[in-house]
């Protein structure tokens, strides 16, 4: 059994003291195919941060590293992706987008990505 989960890094972010980079290097680390979309385009640790919202599929997990306010805009995207799960990291937390997976049948996390990768909770 395979325990890659293809993971979604959305907010993802090219400077290494960001949160959503960390994250990104850690679930290559840890084998996950990761993808990620964010606002400048780059390349870290061998994934391509997109600019553009492209129709991935077999997305297992989304992990957000965007405000509440900022993700309004992208409630459609990841829903339309039929993850199994979505991760709000710390600063995340979004009670009207909890009330839409739920609606979806999208289970949730309000969660650490990199403290759940470290402790094999992931």
């Amino acid at each position: 059994m395979s325990l890659n989960k293809k993971t979604l890094v959305i907010g993802a972010s090219i400077k290494p003291e960001r949160y959503s980079n960390m994250a990104i290097r850690k679930l290559v680390n840890y084998k996950h195919d990761t993808v990620a979309f964010g606002m400048r385009k780059g390349e870290e640790y061998g994934v391509i941060i997109d600019t553009e919202l492209k129709p991935y599929k077999n997305i297992d997990t989304v992990t957000l590293y965007l405000n509440p306010t900022r993700q309004k805009s992208y409630y459609n995207y990841i829903i339309s992706l039929k993850p199994k799960r979505v991760i709000f990291n710390p600063g995340t937390e979004n009670p009207e987008f909890y009330n839409l997976l739920n609606e979806n049948k999208i289970d949730y996390e309000i969660a650490c990505t990199l403290v759940l990768l470290s402790t094999n909770q992931y």
